[in-house]
């Protein structure tokens, strides 16, 4: 189940094949006990009682599952399985589709009861790539039932990545800041994933949020809201109101105008020019669209959201976006500390103004934010530039993520598992120490040797895994991921390892 809004949810069927030359009972059989298993593992799925044989059947089954509301499947090779009419099934099917198959049960069986399962996905894998069909076929996907069952509960969160991106729409609002390069978007790779992008100018975020009625009767529950939520660290109460009005005004455009798409994140303009021209700092606003699944990037980084956007299908949880920010200094480090095994050199601080949603912190408060009001405020005191959330990350299990577009409108990304450690920053903004074991070589030879932008997607959760299948289903070939001292990465110069 999918417990975060503004995300897909998966209606799994699982169709068996068979082979002609084999007996479909076999097929049936096995079929059944695969979903005996899938029940005992918390899994909904509904079992195609079509079994694909030849093209006719595979065209019932298409005709099925779509009549059971089905938007992601799993082809179940009972026995060696006709190829061609399993992978027409899913060429046609639409949806995200998983290919697995059936282990032999036992020695005592294997004159009527083999089925060649273990062959025949070799020959559906070929027509796949014939077809030029991305199949997910997960890491062991032969198996016994118990097996096979963990893998597909895999498979649906690989389903929600997939089927999230296909049906979102990002909606920006104004180029970005200056010096801000690394922000840059390409939108035709953006096309290439089925993303539908929406363009507009600051102005047209001043008109919306001008638009917006400041008595208009859903802004004091949202108040409500984020005093209760902020709690003690409601430093700024009169800013409230003002806040409210913005999260309105997004919220409501995106409803307005998600068109053809079912689901809708942002990446916008918060600086320089916001400041003035809003009255406040939009990140503590950011933070809780991030917390209702809709992310909100900042300085109109377009791949920063979209790679937000998929940490949240992955780990089902709300997330936020980070600068890796700055090295972490010796003293800094308690007597004692466990860095979880992580050199000292490998580890970083993630940061950015205060846009980590309250629930991503081990404490948090509203406070303004330092750097714009050293410029924008010299000497003053905090108008304006008020409206960060600004504490320590909460601790626990981490993963750093982005998908980009290159300046060369080609796709490429990496996914980086570790921890937040519990470890005081003594620092400024949303920030904490993040420990993930070899980052320093992977900072050199992936983030600045591929030329990762500085920001990065960050959730509170370990769900590379999901990650890594799901941008490869969507056709991302680049995928990179911290390498031990005993590989080396492409151009490396191996007498420095």
């Amino acid at each position: 189940m999918t417990k975060m809004p503004n995300s897909p949810k998966v209606s799994l069927a699982v169709v068996g094949v068979s082979r002609d030359c084999f007996p479909v009972e076999l097929t049936r059989k096995r079929m059944a006990k695969l979903m005996s298993a899938c029940r005992q593992a918390g899994i909904r799925a509904y079992a195609c009682q079509t079994i694909i044989e030849n093209e006719a059947g595979a065209m019932a089954a298409l005709k099925e599952v779509a009549k059971a509301g089905a938007n992601a499947a799993v082809i179940y090779l009972g026995n060696f399985g006709p190829e061609g009419p399993l992978s027409i099934f899913a060429q046609k099917f639409g949806g995200p589709v998983m290919a697995c198959a059936a282990a032999e049960e036992s020695g005592k069986d294997l004159i009527n009861g083999r089925g060649d399962a273990f062959c025949g996905l070799l020959n559906a894998s070929y027509n796949f790539g014939l077809r030029n069909l991305k199949v997910y076929i997960p890491q062991r996907p032969v198996g016994l039932p118990e097996q096979l069952a963990p893998e597909i509960a895999h498979f649906q969160i690989v389903a929600r990545i997939v089927l999230g991106v296909r049906g979102l729409k990002i909606f920006s609002f104004g180029p970005r800041p200056q010096d801000f390069y690394a922000c840059n978007a390409p939108i035709q790779p953006l096309y290439d994933l089925g993303v539908e992008v929406m363009e507009n100018s600051e102005l047209d975020l001043l008109q919306l949020y001008n638009a917006t009625a400041p008595k208009d009767k859903r802004i004091p529950p949202i108040v409500r809201s984020m005093a209760k939520e902020l709690g003690a660290g409601n430093c700024y109460p009169d800013l409230l109101p003002k806040l409210a009005r913005f999260e309105l005004a997004l919220v409501r455009f995106c409803e307005t105008n998600l068109g053809s798409r079912q689901y809708g994140i942002f990446a916008n303009k918060c600086w320089p020019a916001f400041e003035k021209f809003f009255g406040f700092v939009p990140c503590y606003v950011n933070g809780r669209m991030s917390a209702r699944g809709m992310p909100v990037s900042c300085e109109v980084d377009i791949y920063g959201t979209l790679s937000e956007y998929l940490c949240q299908l992955a780990g089902d949880e709300p997330v936020t976006l980070l600068d890796i920010n700055n090295t972490v200094p010796a003293d800094l480090i308690p007597d004692g500390a466990n860095l979880l095994g992580v050199k000292l050199e490998d580890l970083f601080m993630g940061f950015h103004c205060g846009n980590s949603p309250s629930c991503c912190m081990k404490n948090c408060a509203m406070k303004y934010q330092l750097i714009m009001n050293r410029l924008m405020e010299p000497g003053q005191k905090p108008d304006f530039t008020r409206g960060t959330l600004e504490g320590q990350l909460r601790p626990g299990p981490a993963t750093f993520f982005r998908l980009q577009g290159s300046a060369a409108g080609q796709l490429e990304s990496y996914v980086a598992v570790g921890h937040v450690l519990d470890i005081d920053p003594r620092s400024f903004g949303g920030i904490g120490v993040f420990a993930i074991r070899n980052f320093y070589r992977f900072y050199r030879h992936v983030l600045i040797g591929r030329r990762f932008p500085h920001h990065g997607a960050a959730a509170f959760t370990h769900c590379g895994r999901a990650l890594v299948n799901a941008v490869r289903m969507l056709g991302v070939s680049q995928v990179h991921v911290p390498l031990p001292a005993s590989m080396p990465y492409s151009g490396e110069n191996m007498f420095e390892l």
